[in-house]
């Protein structure tokens, strides 16, 4: 079988793309924002400006996606625009770092929440994790229509969970002991606010982080060039509004000093006014985590399929199963890969600053090629034309380049160790264009 099954729908794409966002963030990362922007007003505006820029990239994505419908998104996108290297160290990069680095994290996190009801050794985690990513990926072999019904169950499971958070903190609005604490002043501004919000954008784009999921998928949809964009920005727009209310939960259900010393910030806020309330939430998180696994194991192989049709990868990553016609052994590679971070190297925060970093940079390569499209295709207009351009894009770039040379100066060894492994790709690349 040579050709991938067209069986997503607009329904379920969009489900796809709000579950690859809602995964563990919303739950852990506001309390970060606090730490770096301890003001309600400023820390909103922070998530608010995050989904702004996360809706003006979808819709850049929007119409890369309507001239490029191939598997693979943003690995095509460069490709096209900037050639072989530049498309095949994005894949090179979301292999090595950003999607099996959040897999193993977003593993122990959910391993870690689940021993939130019983006590675990790091072993018994390390089993739980690695083995949530196997049966997840042999979930996802059998085929997108399974992947679609699966994301539809648990993307819906986690929109209830934080709606019903929301709503707690709504109904306790009008309660004097906890609003008085919120302060929308903007006229007092933290120290150093520029600097302090790029460094909050980590926890927000990480937060935001999966939308473009969608553009990975788009061999495997139905009416590609208009469903694609459609799901992005309904997915989107709905993860800005779900976030900005419930940070505004967050901050109704607990004081300010609550927040930024909580790891769980989710947990606490509703264990603060509810009987067994952490645990509720901690079965919430769970439920969420685990969706956004499974996402995360079917999207990204389509990457490598693309770059091993190619030529520039494993020949065998271009493999489809015969009977379900899915890329499993990309599948398995990234499964396995994945499961090997879990044993090597695990730590949430610092995997979560890495994978961050080196996506945004290739977030912001792949806006950029929308100019190159543009000048190189003027008689050609795809299903979905940008509005607004060229300032929709332009925007985008601003707020992430800003965002990517600010992580830059205070390098660490997390961002150090990313930009490493990106540099050990050209030689890489060299030599599957010599072996090819």
């Amino acid at each position: 079988m040579s050709n991938l099954k067209k069986d997503l729908t607009v329904s379920g794409l969009t489900m796809i793309a709000i579950g690859a966002c809602i995964g563990s963030g919303i739950f852990i990362t506001p309390s970060k924002t606090f730490e770096f922007l301890p003001h309600h007003g400023y820390v909103l505006l922070a998530w608010l400006i995050g989904g702004v820029v996360t809706y003006f990239g979808a819709m850049t994505f929007s119409e890369l996606g309507a001239r490029h419908p191939k598997a693979g998104g943003v690995y095509v996108f460069l490709r096209e625009a900037y050639g072989d290297l530049v498309g095949f160290l994005y894949g090179w990069i979301i292999l090595l770092v950003v999607t099996t680095g959040a897999l193993a994290a977003l593993s122990m996190g959910f391993a870690d929440f689940l021993g939130f009801f019983g006590e675990m050794s790091d072993t018994t985690k390390q089993v739980v994790g690695i083995g949530t990513i196997l049966i997840l990926t042999l979930v996802n072999v059998i085929g997108v229509k399974i992947s679609d019904m699966f994301a539809k169950v648990f993307t819906g499971l986690k929109l209830v969970a934080l709606l019903a958070i929301i709503l707690l903190g709504l109904a306790l609005y009008n309660s004097s002991d906890l609003t008085h604490t919120l302060n929308f002043d903007f006229s007092e501004k933290p120290e150093n606010l520029t600097s302090m919000m790029l460094l909050a954008f980590v926890g927000v784009f990480w937060s935001f982080g999966g939308w473009h999921h969608a553009t990975y998928l788009a061999g495997e949809t139905k009416n590609p060039q208009s469903t694609v964009p459609k799901a992005m920005l309904l997915g989107t727009m709905t993860v800005t509004v779900v976030y900005i209310l419930v940070i505004l939960a967050y901050s109704l259900l607990l004081p300010m000093d609550g927040i930024i010393g909580s790891d769980r910030v989710a947990g606490d806020a509703v264990g603060n006014v509810l009987a067994n309330g952490g645990k509720l939430v901690a079965i919430a998180i769970s439920i969420s985590i685990f969706g956004t696994i499974g996402i995360y194991t079917m999207s990204a192989p389509r990457i490598y399929y693309a770059m091993a049709k190619d030529g520039v990868f494993f020949k065998g990553l271009a493999e489809l199963h015969p009977k379900y016609g899915t890329p499993y052994k990309a599948m398995i590679f990234q499964g396995i890969w994945a499961s090997l971070l879990i044993v090597v190297f695990n730590n949430f925060h610092n995997l979560m600053t890495f994978a961050t970093f080196m996506d945004i940079i290739f977030m912001a390569l792949a806006t950029s090629t929308i100019f190159i499209f543009r000048k190189r295709n003027k008689t050609t207009t795809p299903e979905y034309l940008l509005k607004w351009y060229p300032v929709i894009p332009v925007l985008y770039l601003v707020v992430t380049v800003a965002f990517v040379i600010n992580t830059t100066m205070g390098m660490d060894k997390t961002t150090l160790s990313g930009l490493t492994i990106l540099l050990l790709g050209v030689p890489v690349f060299y030599f599957f264009k010599k072996k090819q």
